[in-house]
C-alpha cells in the first residue's frame, strides 16, 4: 500500500505516538500517586485536549498521546500468561552492551522494571490496548476511526536485552524458535481483537532493530561468548518474528514500524549508526508497509540506504527532532525530503523524484515522551514542532493529508 489521495494511512504529516503529558497528569500519577480510579478522569481530560490539538494542527493519524501508559510499550507484556513484571530486576540478567542498558548504567541508573518469561506465553483473550482505542473512537466521528493510530510494543523487546538463556526458562522453551512462536500467537490474538474493534492503523515501536546499526552493540555481541547466533542471524529471526506476528492481519490493516534510537534522561539517545548495514534485509524481507525512520541528526547516517526501499513500501522521514525546542529551518527540511526522494528514485529503474515523493511522509524523529516525563521540550514547544511538520507536508504535498 503506497500513498494515495484517499484517506488511508500513512499520511504525509505524521507523529510517532507519544506526546508531552500535562503537568497535572504527571503530578497525579507520580507525585500524588493517585489510584487508577482517580487517575482515569484526569487521563480522559488530557486525552480529549490532545486529540483536539492534533485535529487543530491538521493531523490525521490521531492518537491518545500514550497518556494512559507509563512507558511507550504500555501494558501488553505483563498481562500475558507466562510473563511476569519484576521491579528492580537482577542486573546480571541483562546484556550490558545493549544500548539502552548501557545508557542506564553510564548515567548511574539501572532498569527499574522488566518483564520475564516464567511459563508458556498465551494471550488471555483480554486486550489492554483496546480500551485506549475505544476511548479515542468516542472522541471522533465514525469516518475518522480508520485514521486512528495505535502504537504497539516490539515483539522482541524482552528478548534482546537479556543474556542468552535468560529470556525464558529452558524447561519452558527449548529454544528461541519455540519462544518466538508463542510470542507471535499472542500478537496475532491482540491484533485480531483490535481489528474487530475497528483499528486499521498500527505502528510498532522498536528500538531493538536500530541497535543492529550500532557498532558498539555489534562489537559487544561478538565478544559475548554466551551468544549462540550471530547478530545478523538474530536480526533475521526478529524479522521472521514480526512477519509471523502480522501474518494473519487483513489487507486493510496498515502496519508500520518505527526504528527508535531511544529517549532517556535529558533527551539522551541510545544508539547510533546508519541504516546501511540492515537496509536491504529490513526493507525487502520485513513485511511492513511503512518505515518510520529517525533522521534528525547525523547519528542515523545518510539517506543512501533508502535506495533499497521497494516500490510498494513507504517511508516517513523523521527529520524534525522531538528532543529539543529549537525549530528547524523549514526550507532546509524540505530540501532534505527532496534529497531522500532522489535517492529512493535512484534505486528504481526509470525512477523519478515525483514518483518517489508519493511514498514519503514527514514527522518528528521520535515521540515527545516515550517515558512519561518526556524530552527537554514543553507542550507549547511540541505544538510548534508539530505545526512545522504539518507546514512542511502542506508545501511538499499540497492538498494531501
Amino acid at each position: 500500500m503506497s500513498f494515495n489521495l484517499h484517506r488511508n494511512p500513512p499520511f504525509r504529516a505524521e507523529h510517532l505516538g507519544s506526546l508531552k503529558r500535562p503537568q497535572y497528569l504527571l503530578d497525579a500519577r507520580y507525585k500524588d500517586a493517585k489510584p487508577d480510579a482517580e487517575l482515569a478522569p484526569l487521563e480522559d481530560k488530557a486525552i480529549k485536549d490532545i486529540v483536539s490539538t492534533q485535529l487543530d494542527l491538521g493531523f490525521h493519524a490521531i492518537g491518545d498521546g500514550e497518556y494512559r501508559r507509563h512507558m511507550f510499550w504500555g501494558t501488553f507484556w505483563p498481562t500475558l500468561d507466562g510473563m511476569e513484571e519484576v521491579q528492580n530486576p537482577p542486573i546480571e540478567t541483562f546484556r550490558m552492551y545493549v544500548p539502552d542498558i548501557a545508557a542506564f548504567m553510564e548515567t548511574g541508573h539501572k532498569p527499574g522494571e522488566s518483564v520475564y518469561c516464567v511459563g508458556k506465553i498465551r494471550h488471555t483473550g483480554k486486550s489492554t490496548y483496546v480500551d485506549q482505542f475505544e476511548y479515542v473512537k468516542g472522541l471522533l466521528p465514525t469516518e475518522k476511526w480508520g485514521d486512528i493510530k495505535l502504537t504497539l510494543a516490539a515483539p522482541n523487546w524482552y528478548h534482546l536485552r537479556y543474556v542468552d538463556g535468560k529470556a525464558y526458562p529452558k524447561d519452558v522453551y527449548a529454544n528461541d524458535k519455540e519462544y518466538f512462536a508463542d510470542v507471535a500467537k499472542a500478537y496475532q490474538a491482540e491484533l485480531d481483537i483490535l481489528y474487530k474493534a475497528g483499528l486499521r492503523n498500527v505502528q510498532f515501536d522498536d528500538p531493538n532493530l536500530a541497535y543492529f546499526c550500532s557498532e558498539k552493540m555489534l562489537e559487544g555481541w561478538k565478544k559475548d561468548s554466551n551468544n549462540t547466533v550471530t547478530a545478523d542471524e538474530l536480526l533475521g529471526l526478529y524479522i521472521q518474528l514480526y512477519n509471523d506476528c502480522i501474518a494473519k492481519i487483513p489487507d486493510d490493516m496498515h502496519v508500520g514500524v518505527h526504528l527508535c534510537r531511544g529517549n532517556f534522561v535529558n533527551s539522551r539517545h541510545f544508539s547510533e549508526g546508519g541504516y546501511d548495514r540492515i537496509a536491504t534485509k529490513l526493507f525487502t524481507t520485513l513485511n511492513m508497509r511503512t518505515y518510520y525512520l529517525e533522521y534528525d541528526t547525523p547519528r542515523a547516517g545518510g539517506f543512501e540506504p533508502l535506495k533499497n526501499l521497494p516500490a510498494n513500501k513507504n517511508v516517513i522521514l523523521g527529520v524534525i527532532t522531538s528532543k529539543f525546542p529549537e525549530l528547524e529551518d523549514k526550507e532546509k527540511m524540505k530540501e532534505r525530503i527532496y534529497q531522500a526522494a532522489d535517492i529512493i528514485a535512484s534505486g528504481t529503474e526509470g525512477g523519478t523524484r515525483e514518483e518517489a515523493l508519493k511514498r514519503i511522509g514527514v514527522s518528528p524523529q521520535c515521540g515527545f515522551a516515550s517515558h512519561a516525563e518526556g524530552n527537554l521540550i514543553d507542550i507549547e514547544g511540541m505544538k510548534r514542532k508539530l505545526k512545522l511538520v504539518r507546514e512542511i507536508a502542506d508545501e511538499v504535498w499540497p492538498g494531501e493529508p
